[in-house]
């Protein structure tokens, strides 16, 4: 029986267009594949060595005969293509209708709402870039001591404050009552605090004292399961947000993908059992939504250097498991999250390798496979594939 179950999830590493995403204005949208085309010197040799070459077309990443993983990809079955919406579909809930989101920015009536109830006004309230909109508000934040709202693609509502300005813990506590505010008919997936740091236009910098708020899953997930058997889950990086906490004995928040790295390491050294549940965000929180992807690029590479690491740090009866939540392609138009397949590779120590794992027509079969491997009795939405990879 498997004992610890390792699922990293790559935010925003998506392979290739899903059938559907015409209807999100995302046709053309390959996340690694097209950063492949445009980066000079890529390469990823030890995710080829697990076979992420055979999965797509990947410039200077070969497919391999006998590759030390199994591979393939999965669509999402759920309507959106959002943080939330992607980890909640791997951990075995289907939205069938999308979280609310704000393309022309909050209505008037949640705004005076929420400047009555923080006791000032805000800035804002459109649709932005997080770090655009630091820099052509920031001055005016600093001189009147109003909070940023704004909003992106996704189901957020996110106040930008400078840490000198207004204190963490008052940020903080506004963010708690956004969320309060903000369910029902007006419900948004995250409420999100994006402190800042800087003094002038063209200075200011995100801090790693992001704070994310979200609302309990609507449903029993993997995480559950594991946790009511008696097992571990250890949750790395923005992951107990992501789940308010539902289900989550271990936690741990990281300031960047080689802080989450080193958590997952230290949680694997432990002899806890269950599942490590990270989520690496750089690729898309600092280069994704950035479109850069010489910065996305050089992230992959520098987690595909510690790869190593992680495998050697599983036990003989470990399963690693890399995936995605969405796409997030720095190479197109957009600044916004992109609806792609995401890949899959599944290896152990004591696992058969070189398993085609074909498209999978859920991320729920990921949350089945832990649960099965795990020997957890569940009824989760997904297929399990672990009598294809066991031995």
């Amino acid at each position: 029986m498997t004992k610890k179950v390792t699922l990293i999830v790559l935010d925003s590493v998506g392979v290739g267009e899903l059938p559907d995403a015409k209807e999100y204005g995302d046709v053309g949208t390959n996340t690694l594949g097209n950063i492949s085309k445009i980066v000079e010197g890529f390469s990823l040799p030890n995710l080829q060595k697990l076979g992420i070459g055979n999965i797509i077309e990947i410039k200077n990443v070969d497919s391999l005969e006998n590759p030390m993983a199994n591979y393939g990809k999965a669509m999402e079955l759920s309507k959106g293509k959002d943080t939330v919406t992607g980890h909640w579909e791997i951990s075995g809930l289907v939205l069938t209708q999308p979280l609310k989101t704000y393309p022309q920015g909050f209505p008037k009536e949640i705004i005076d709402e929420f400047e009555s109830k923080i006791g000032r006004k805000i800035l804002g309230n459109t649709v932005a870039s997080g770090t655009v909109i630091i820099d052509e508000l920031g001055e005016e934040h600093m001189r009147t001591g109003y909070p940023i709202v704004y909003t992106s693609a996704d189901s957020v509502f996110q106040i930008a404050a400078h840490e000198e300005i207004i204190p963490l813990e008052e940020l903080y506590k506004m963010c708690e009552i956004a969320r309060e505010m903000l369910v029902g008919d007006k419900m948004v997936g995250r409420v999100i605090a994006r402190p800042f740091l800087g003094s002038k236009k063209g200075d200011f910098k995100r801090t790693s004292n992001r704070h994310d708020y979200a609302v309990d899953p609507f449903g029993k997930t993997m995480l559950d399961y594991i946790k009511e058997n008696n097992k571990s889950v250890m949750a790395v990086g923005k992951i107990e947000d992501i789940f308010n906490k539902k289900g989550i004995t271990d936690a741990i928040h990281t300031k960047d993908n080689m802080d989450g790295v080193d958590k997952t390491l230290e949680y694997l050294k432990t002899d806890k059992e269950g599942l490590i549940f990270t989520n690496l965000v750089d690729f898309d929180m600092k280069y994704g939504h950035r479109s850069d992807p010489k910065g996305y690029a050089d992230a992959l590479m520098e987690f595909d250097k510690r790869l190593p690491e992680i495998m050697e740090a599983l036990g003989e009866d470990d399963v690693l498991i890399l995936t995605a939540d969405h796409g997030c392609d720095p190479t197109d138009e957009s600044t916004d999250h992109s609806r792609e397949y995401t890949p899959l590779l599944v290896y152990g120590k004591n696992l058969k390798n070189n398993i085609n794992l074909q498209i999978r027509n859920s991320f729920c079969d990921i949350g089945k496979t832990i649960l099965d491997l795990l020997d957890i009795e569940n009824s989760l939405n997904g297929e399990s594939f672990k009598n294809q990879i066991i031995k």
